[in-house]
């Protein structure tokens, strides 16, 4: 379960979150099912991370009109992570791209290309760090980092909490996407508010440059952990 839930499929997304709940069930209740299995065994003293796996599937299902009623106790803002995959992410694209094949996309399309991979987490690794946003790009353009490469840096990168300096900056250059479709002159000073008017706006005008963007998605989660 390393990138599954950015496929946004209905059908995966629930699948994910019931998992995520056994999981955590089994190893908080010493639970004797399911006890062994690898991808138990892989969160076993890895609760924090798996709780932050939860927040962002929360804040997708969230965004897509779902009502949540399951928090995990304790939350989680990222502190400890699996320091392995039973796929590893580039893996788990092939393993979807069979699954899904001949069926419509979800909100994010299992990209086909690194520079498809980029779009879609350019924001959300913007919003972590300007710099390495400014790195990555031309190493897309040029072909100076590999699919696996790039799928595993995005990963590890999305799993850490975006400072407040360089969340605010990315969610100005995604308003400057949307911005001509809203009666605001300015975008609210609250994170939370201007990324839930980025949201509607995006899905409003079908502005699918946004719409297929992660960071539409797990930067509610984050922003809520910042303001607990």
């Amino acid at each position: 379960m390393g990138y599954r839930h950015r496929v946004f499929k209905h059908a995966s997304l629930l699948g994910e979150h019931r998992e995520l709940h056994g999981i955590y069930s089994i190893i908080t209740n010493d639970k004797k099912g399911y006890a062994r299995h690898p991808e138990t065994l892989r969160w076993k003293g890895f609760l924090d991370g798996l709780a932050v796996r939860h927040g962002m599937l929360v804040a997708e299902m969230t965004l897509r009109g779902f009502n949540h009623h399951s928090p995990i106790a304790g939350g989680g803002r990222g502190e400890t992570w699996p320091p392995t995959f039973l796929d590893e992410p580039e893996g788990q694209y092939g393993i979807l791209k069979v699954k899904y094949r001949d069926k419509p996309p979800g909100r994010i399309p299992l990209p086909g290309t690194i520079h498809a991979l980029w779009a879609s987490h350019k924001y959300s690794i913007m919003a972590r760090d300007y710099n390495l946003y400014r790195k990555f790009g031309p190493l897309v353009a040029h072909n100076g980092i590999t699919f696996p490469e790039l799928s595993l840096e995005l990963t590890a990168l999305l799993r850490s909490a975006p400072p407040v300096t360089s969340l605010g900056n990315a969610l100005l250059h995604m308003w400057g996407h949307v911005s001509k479709f809203s009666e605001t002159k300015q975008p609210d000073s609250s994170p939370g508010a201007l990324l839930c008017e980025i949201q509607q706006l995006s899905f409003r005008h079908t502005l699918s440059y946004m719409i297929q963007s992660t960071a539409l998605g797990e930067l509610a989660f984050w922003i809520e952990v910042q303001d607990c």
